[in-house]
């Protein structure tokens, strides 16, 4: 009892990788639309500081034109400055178009690392504005520019460049025995600007989620002004080795705000119910346990727009609101009670009030006395000042 099995622990990984495919095909079958998908090669000369990128062929593209073909094209550029955008001919008439054309962008390795890869096909339109069919974004850094990379990957709906969030890099390692899940948040670049500067004050939020609620959460500290944060920072969580398939690992990126409340920038969700690339992370780091693997993860849009920071946002605007409406009404509580006094002073009301001897309790419970709305709003503010 307690023993954990490495050896059952690394095939329930392999399993996952293996079957990645599988399920991205069953889930693809259900979809109602599928987009197509395109094949090319990457690669980086490093004699010329070139990024050499080859567009091979598009498959199964969506039909946009009535007589159910398209006119395809791609567009290749590179985030976040999108300067040089190169374009591929026009293939007429087809859903498969074979291009094998190659493009290359000059820029130094130590720049690359940093940049993101956007395959954009359209279909032509010589009297409208052009169809867009989809694309797929690739951040160099999950690129092993050693060698020369040839893939195929499934097109995406095209969310447009204002709807790219940054990318962020971090390592997981699972310790069955011990049932520790430990997370490296290792940095983010190209983070989209929040502040009215043009900058954000990033830092990034940890849960382990069940059931779609969160069970354990961290998070890392605050850089200020920075849209490519360099943390470095260890977190470690208990979990069980029987829950490991249960739960998910959310990693959220938040803008930091001390007046207008936290906002968060993108999300990345890993677990055994996650797709492509989390599903990935996820898997090799069952299939390798004891190992740290370390992954770029390009951020998506947050799901729950309801979300807690929005809550708590609300939640303290109320509480303004609340604190104000409670100080007015005690202001005009306290105006009516020193009426009240220079009134009885002069000998024509039931009741005085002496400062430090009658409270409002007091005052209500003697006869004649009405406060009428005024009451019930200074037992409000007083117990708005409680809470």
């Amino acid at each position: 009892q307690g023993v954990v099995d490495l050896k059952a622990t690394e095939d329930d990984g392999k399993h996952l990788i293996e079957h990645e495919h599988i399920q991205q095909e069953e889930a693809n079958k259900k979809k109602k639309k599928f987009l197509g998908s395109i094949k090319y090669k990457v690669e980086y000369d490093f004699v010329t500081s070139n990024l050499v990128v080859t567009i091979i062929e598009c498959k199964d593209l969506a039909a946009m034109d009535i007589g159910g073909t398209s006119d395809p094209y791609v567009k290749i550029y590179l985030l976040p400055d999108k300067k040089r955008k190169q374009e591929t001919k026009i293939h007429r008439k087809t859903l498969n178009p074979v291009f094998n054309e190659t493009f290359k962008f000059l820029i130094p390795y130590g720049d690359v690392m940093g940049k993101t890869l956007i395959f954009a096909v359209y279909d032509f339109d010589r009297f409208s504005k052009h169809d867009e069919i989809g694309e797929v974004r690739l951040p160099i850094c999950n690129i092993d520019l050693a060698t020369v990379e040839i893939a195929t990957k499934e097109l995406q709906s095209i969310a447009g460049d204002g709807h790219y969030l940054g990318d962020i890099c971090f390592s997981l390692r699972y310790v069955p025995n011990t049932g520790k899940l430990t997370i490296i948040i290792l940095e983010a670049k190209n983070l989209k600007k929040m502040d009215v500067g043009g900058l954000s004050d990033p830092y990034v939020k940890m849960a382990l989620m069940q059931n779609g609620k969160r069970i354990r959460k961290k998070k890392t500290t605050i850089k200020k002004c920075n849209l490519n944060p360099y943390y470095n920072e260890s977190f470690t969580f208990d979990l069980p080795f029987e829950y490991i398939q249960s739960v998910s690992l959310l990693i959220t990126v938040v803008d930091y705000d001390r007046v207008g409340g936290n906002e968060p920038i993108g999300e990345v969700e890993l677990g055994c119910m996650a797709r492509g690339a989390e599903l990935r992370h996820w898997s090799d780091m069952l299939a390798t346990p004891r190992r740290p693997i370390a992954k770029w993860h390009t951020l998506k849009e947050i799901k729950n727009t309801r979300s807690g920071l929005d809550f708590f946002r609300k939640r303290a605007a109320l509480t303004k609101a609340l604190s104000m409406e409670a100080s007015d009404a005690t202001k005009s509580a306290m105006s009516s009670l020193k009426k009240t006094k220079s009134v009885d002073e002069s000998g024509r009301s039931r009741f005085s009030v002496s400062s430090g001897s009658s409270s409002l309790a007091d005052i209500r419970e003697q006869p004649g006395t009405n406060l009428g709305s005024q009451g019930s709003e200074i037992e409000m503010g007083s117990l708005q000042r409680e809470s």
